[in-house]
């Protein structure tokens, strides 16, 4: 396969295990070995990583920031476990130079990110699913990364096999000078809390965050210029500024790999009609976030009185500390004058700030109950944002935020009241749900629903059309939203995944044919067994039945030996003497002749 390729591409960047060395080595060797049998030039061009120069020193060490470029990759010292890797760089070169017949590249890449997010995968991870208050960054975090996004390294390949530059060695890093602490800073604050962490870098081995031969990459301090891609090569860069400039769009390529799109549901009923009880079996199917307004005012209430009690000192300031009490007092006094209620513009606050949070922007939500009305509906959902049409300027809605799933539940009155009536006392108190207040409750909802303009008539103007189901109660699977989508695995992770499910089944199967195996042969041997049973008790029973026979045939053997054989072996006798033509007849009539001459001396 290989002398039928023009041109041989090995990547040993970040998964470069001992057996890929070894056969990127042979492959090398053998090609340079056929060199003369080519019909056709060859390129082999070998994708190695900035590891080959991790302990690289600038030549004036007096100076700061200076910035190591190709020109002194012959200077270029290896991270103590990358040596094989610089090894093959060097035997590419010397190999590759075969004149018209085969050219060898290294191209020395930096650490990629971009769609899976490869190395840097953990951070994304931990700070789209909020595991941590703060997101872990292993050791102090000052040290530079060389990085470039995939797709740029894949333009980096594309010019070496249509350009054919005239330097071998090159380097792949964007323009990039970022801290690992900068890194993560910027992944916890676009995905996570937006704080960080500082752990011992040994830690992330014990967390099972790295492999060790990971955390070798990601501790690399090192700061390169590559002057080639940009001066000599025609790139249509995808990250030249590198992952903390362009981390907006980084994020939606990393979700889209990932498959991690938000859930956002909208559960809308009467009381007592099943909306907490179907939003509880949602959220446990989806992993998405249960979503109640006395729950996220009683959150925002606790999360307050910390801030002005200054429990977490390292963020908190006394203007942070006097807005919070203000606040704090605002909602209290709103409370006061509402029979325990929040005012809507309060509410909307609240509920806009809940759901912008990470992890319902991340992972979805679904609304219990909430927004009841039109214009609560149109407070949450508004973006400031707005759209000129015709010189004119129209509002938009937050399509973060806003709901892309409506569920309207519905039943008779009686039957919500029956339900009602059904509750203990302790929980029907609890829920609001007593006579009086049910009555009331159940009043308001209809008469909302009769409004000029409804709850459903906002989705409907946003051309998101309400689904109307009847009573379900612990059914949901009326509730098709899709395929959860909590985590996805990247293309690669998938299809491990895929191979580990295939390699179950079949090792499921064999172990299934093999105890199939084992019955069938156990019950053979049994059957085997009870054959020569029955066989020993069938001879046993044709002795015994013989000797029956035998005891029963005895006095009858001897009557023919005393009247039957004499005169039967006289006859036979004269019959083989005499030989007549009719022995048969012979016998009979010798017989009964001797028989009358036997009754005639009797008389």
């Amino acid at each position: 396969i290989l002398l039928e390729c023009d041109v041989i591409v090995y990547n040993i960047s970040e998964s470069g295990s001992q057996q890929q060395l070894e056969e990127a080595t042979w492959a090398i060797t053998v090609l340079h070995a056929e060199m003369e049998n080519f019909k056709s030039r060859k390129m082999f061009i070998l994708v190695s990583t900035v590891m080959t120069w991790a302990r690289t020193k600038p030549q004036n060490l007096d100076k700061i920031d200076i910035l190591l470029t190709e020109e002194e990759f012959r200077r270029r010292r290896p991270h103590p476990n990358f040596k094989m890797h610089n090894n093959l760089e060097k035997l590419v070169l010397k190999l590759g130079r075969g004149g018209s017949r085969l050219t060898g590249y290294v191209v020395a890449s930096g650490l990629q990110y971009g769609k899976g997010e490869n190395l840097f995968h953990y951070f994304f991870k931990v700070s789209w699913l909020m595991q941590f208050p703060k997101v872990p960054i292993f050791g102090e975090g000052t040290n530079y990364i060389p990085m470039i996004h995939v797709y740029d390294l894949g333009g980096v390949l594309q010019n070496i096999i249509e350009l054919k530059p005239k330097s071998k060695y090159i380097l792949a890093v964007d323009d990039s000078k970022n801290t690992l602490e900068d890194i993560v800073k910027m992944i916890s604050d676009s995905l996570g809390p937006g704080k960080l962490n500082k752990v011992p870098a040994q830690e992330a081995i014990a967390m099972k965050a790295f492999k060790p031969e990971e955390l070798d990459y990601i501790s690399i301090n090192l700061r390169l210029d590559a002057f080639i891609i940009k001066d000599s090569f025609s790139l249509r860069w995808r990250s030249i500024a590198g992952m903390v400039e362009n981390m907006e769009s980084i994020v939606e390529e990393y979700k889209d790999t990932r498959q991690l799109f938000p859930f956002r549901i909208c559960l809308v009923g009467p009381p007592a009609v099943g909306k907490t009880t179907v939003a509880q079996k949602l959220c446990s199917h989806y992993q998405i976030h249960h979503i109640r307004i006395k729950e996220v005012i009683e959150e925002k209430i606790t999360q307050l009185k910390e801030m002005v009690d200054e429990a977490e000192p390292e963020y908190a300031s006394e203007e942070v500390a006097a807005a919070a009490r203000k606040q704090l007092e605002d909602l209290n006094k709103s409370m006061e004058m509402n029979a325990g209620r929040l005012a809507d513009d309060l509410l909307v606050d609240i509920m806009q700030e809940k759901l912008n949070s990470k992890p319902c922007r991340n992972q979805g939500f679904v609304l219990d109950g909430f927004p009841k009305t039109y214009e609560q509906a149109k407070l949450i959902f508004y973006d400031e944002g707005t759209e000129s049409q015709k010189g004119m300027f129209k509002p938009v809605y937050n399509k973060k935020i806003t709901p892309e799933h409506v569920f309207a539940l519905d039943a008779t009155d009686d039957f919500l009241t029956k339900r009602a009536q059904g509750l203990p006392q302790s929980v029907a108190e609890k829920m609001r749900y007593t006579q009086e207040e049910f009555v009331a409750r159940l009043t308001r909802y209809r008469q909302l629903s009769t409004a000029e303009e409804t709850l459903l008539d906002y989705f409907d103007e946003l051309e998101i059309h309400p689904e109307h189901i009847g009573t379900v109660l612990k059914d949901t699977s009326k509730f098709k939203v899709g395929t959860p989508k909590n985590y996805g695995l990247s293309p690669e992770e998938q299809e491990e995944e895929d191979r580990k499910k295939e390699e179950e089944r079949k090792q499921r199967l064999a172990a299934e044919a093999a105890e199939k195996k084992l019955r069938n042969e156990t019950a053979l041997a049994e059957m085997v067994s009870q054959y020569e049973e029955w066989q020993k008790n069938l001879s046993e029973l044709q002795r015994q039945e013989y000797e029956l026979l035998e005891a029963r045939s005895l006095p009858l053997r001897n009557y023919l030996m005393k009247y039957v054989m004499p005169s039967l072996t006289k006859a036979m006798l004269d019959c083989s003497k005499i030989k007549p033509e009719d022995p048969v007849d012979f016998l009979a009539e010798h017989l009964l002749r001797n028989n009358q001459q036997g009754e005639q001396s009797q008389s």
